[in-house]
C-alpha cells in the first residue's frame, strides 16, 4: 500500500503545505547558547545506550564486560537537549513525537528544536563530505 499527497487540493493556485514552519510564539528564544551548541555537538559522539533506560540484564552486562555508562547531565533541561540532539544526530528528522514532546516540556521552544536540527544537518552534510 502507497501513501500520497495529494496536491490537487490547492488554496488560491497555491500548494498547502500540511506541515508548517514552526511557530515563533512571543518571548520564546530561536536561538541556542553556547554553551547549549557544546551540548549538542558533544551529543554526537554519544550512543543511543546513553538514553536509554538501564534494566538490571543490561546493569549485568555493562559491569560484566567493564563497559562504562555516560552519565545523565545533571541540568534535566540540558539533557533534554542532549536526549534529543542524540536522535538527532543519529535519525534526523524521524525523532519519535514522544521524544519532542519531552524535549518541549522541559522548556524547549518549537523553533530551537527546529534550530536544533537545521544545523544537525548540516553538520551532518559537512562532516559526510570530509569523510568522502
Amino acid at each position: 500500500m502507497m501513501a500520497y499527497l495529494n496536491v490537487s487540493e490547492q488554496a488560491d493556485g497555491l500548494f498547502v503545505n500540511p506541515f508548517p514552519p514552526a511557530r515563533a510564539i512571543a518571548g520564546q528564544p530561536t536561538e541556542l547558547t553556547q554553551r547549549e551548541w557544546t551540548v549538542a555537538w558533544l551529543a554526537r559522539e554519544d550512543g543511543l545506550n546513553s538514553i536509554r533506560e538501564e534494566g538490571p540484564v543490561r546493569r549485568f552486562v555493562r559491569q560484566l564486560f567493564g563497559v562504562e555508562r555516560k552519565n545523565p547531565l545533571s541540568d534535566s533541561r540540558l539533557e533534554a537537549l542532549r536526549r534529543i540532539a542524540v536522535l538527532s544526530w543519529r535519525y534526523g528528522y524521524n525523532v519519535a513525537p514522544s521524544e519532542i514532546v519531552h524535549f518541549l516540556s522541559a522548556g524547549w521552544s518549537e523553533r530551537q528544536y527546529e534550530t536544533l536540527l537545521t544545523r544537525i544537518r548540516a553538520e551532518s552534510q559537512l562532516l559526510r563530505g570530509r569523510m568522502a
